[in-house]
């Protein structure tokens, strides 16, 4: 071969090589996840197949996020959108409308039960269950209006309305998760589904142990100290799942304040219950559970992750490790290890 001719394949292959590599990221489905736990189920579920970018981070509250001009950008640019649903995401409209997105929104919270705000009794769990399972039309009709009464006009705050929307506290719940995230990667991505489904298959089994380990280290804990304290209402799943008794003095939104009365019935009922532990959360200000702890008398048991997952370098970068982290830690705590 000639060294012209040489060179000249050179050349050729030198520019086309970014175009090859604008090609291949341009097959990648561009997803956006609205908060980090959504986003790992989602890396999970779509590998690299999936070009993700998640909207609120590690140890960010999504209750009080406030969108930037780069996640409208974001969300203009994706072609699935995945959100909790339940009204969890109040500033979701806003920044859907802002964006002009074309993107299906996915909501992940589809097919569970959807435990009532009003209708949680702590003391019944089956009570609790018989109630989600007769409304679970009215929460998807909920999520499908999750904006309607979310924001007033000129007002950031927003009300979860009548269901609870921390699905995720459940690890069955997050296997629905995990199916509806696959279906959506599948009817946007046709040509990866067979990867999607065989990522969430592998996934959903290590979902399963994960749920088999939490029942087994409940279990493990004496019935009369299964009620502990939280900073607001996000583990309502996890005890309706697993038989824990969860008391905090916030509701399930963070933006909610507890007044001096609540706090007051709250101290109460600890005393009643003989509560074990008390923890704080990665979200929420540590303040208010001090005060409960000196008030009572209990030690903090420790830091549990609620809303949102760590960073890379915490306890709980993924949400495998998040909910092992969360039970051993309740463990630790009650156990005084």
């Amino acid at each position: 071969m000639s060294r012209l001719l040489r060179l000249a394949l050179t050349v050729s292959a030198i520019s086309l090589f970014p175009a090859a590599l604008a090609t291949a990221s341009a097959e990648r489905l561009k997803v956006v996840a609205t908060f980090s736990i959504i986003a790992d189920l989602a890396a999970n579920v779509g590998g690299d197949r999936i070009d993700l970018t998640t909207l609120v981070g590690p140890d960010g509250d999504a209750h009080v996020y406030e969108p930037r001009p780069a996640d409208a950008r974001a969300v203009a640019a994706a072609g699935v959108v995945l959100v909790n649903g339940l009204q969890f995401e109040g500033f979701l409209k806003r920044l859907v409308d802002a964006s002009g997105t074309k993107a299906s929104v996915v909501e992940l919270t589809k097919g569970i039960e959807p435990l009532k705000n009003a209708d949680k009794d702590p003391h019944d769990h089956a009570e609790g269950a018989e109630a989600s399972s007769e409304h679970q039309h009215e929460a998807d009709e909920a999520g499908h209006d999750h904006e309607a009464h979310a924001h007033g006009e000129g007002h950031g705050h927003h009300d979860h309305g009548a269901f609870d929307p921390h699905a995720w506290q459940s690890v069955h719940n997050a296997e629905v998760y995990v199916r509806n995230i696959s279906d959506a990667f599948c009817a946007a991505d046709a040509a990866g589904c067979d990867t999607y489904k065989a990522n969430a298959q592998s996934y959903g089994a290590q979902l399963s142990t994960l749920d088999d380990e939490i029942k087994a280290a409940v279990a493990a804990i004496p019935q009369a100290r299964r009620t502990i304290i939280t900073s607001h209402d996000a583990f309502n799943y996890f005890e309706h799942e697993y038989g824990l008794k969860f008391l905090a003095p916030e509701g399930v939104s963070t933006e909610s304040e507890a007044s001096a009365a609540d706090v007051a019935a709250l101290i109460k009922q600890i005393r009643e219950d003989k509560a074990s532990a008390i923890f704080v959360e990665n979200i929420s200000n540590s303040r208010l559970v001090e005060q409960i702890a000196s008030e009572t008398g209990l030690k903090v048991g420790g830091e549990l992750y609620s809303d949102a997952l760590s960073g890379p370098d915490g306890p709980a970068p993924t949400y495998l490790e998040m909910m092992k982290h969360n039970i051993g830690t309740i463990q630790g705590a009650i156990s005084g290890s």
